[in-house]
């Protein structure tokens, strides 16, 4: 013989929209971490600041940088400015629309800078940028421009 219990015995059930609304929300968060992030493909510089630096698009760039040595960097790879020239002329041959942004050390010698320039003009780049440090984000963390 069965005794039934008198509270009403209820199903246990997982309810599904709490967990919808919280993987929502982690997706937004890392959409959104994930746009913010900006890749960086020169050198680590200690970039001189400038009074009118604007920020660009940075879409299919170069980033052309001179350590305080004057050491030519194409990306992160070091190079000696001969075999700088080189690789420019590949990329140029290969994207002749591309624009480069030259990050010069704030201790770089002033010579090394208009070299690498020559360089980027002889070999047919003429969309040529130079990268500084705004006033306006000085003392902001994270602000590479």
């Amino acid at each position: 013989m069965r005794v039934s219990s008198p509270v009403p015995h209820k199903k246990a059930r997982i309810e599904i929209i709490p967990l919808i609304d919280i993987m929502f929300f982690l997706l937004a968060s890392f959409m959104m971490v994930s746009l913010s992030q900006v890749h960086m493909k020169g050198m680590k510089v200690n970039l001189p600041t400038g009074q009118s630096g604007e920020t660009q698009s940075k879409k299919d760039y170069i980033s052309v940088s001179v350590d305080s040595n004057g050491n030519p960097y194409f990306d992160k790879t070091e190079m000696t400015y001969d075999t700088l020239t080189a690789k420019l002329k590949q990329v140029h041959d290969e994207n002749p629309e591309a624009k480069v942004f030259i990050r010069g050390d704030a201790d770089s010698v002033h010579f090394n800078i208009i070299r690498v320039l020559d360089i980027l003009r002889s070999v047919g780049f003429y969309k040529v940028a130079f990268e500084i440090k705004s006033e306006a984000l000085k003392g902001v963390p994270g602000s590479g421009r």
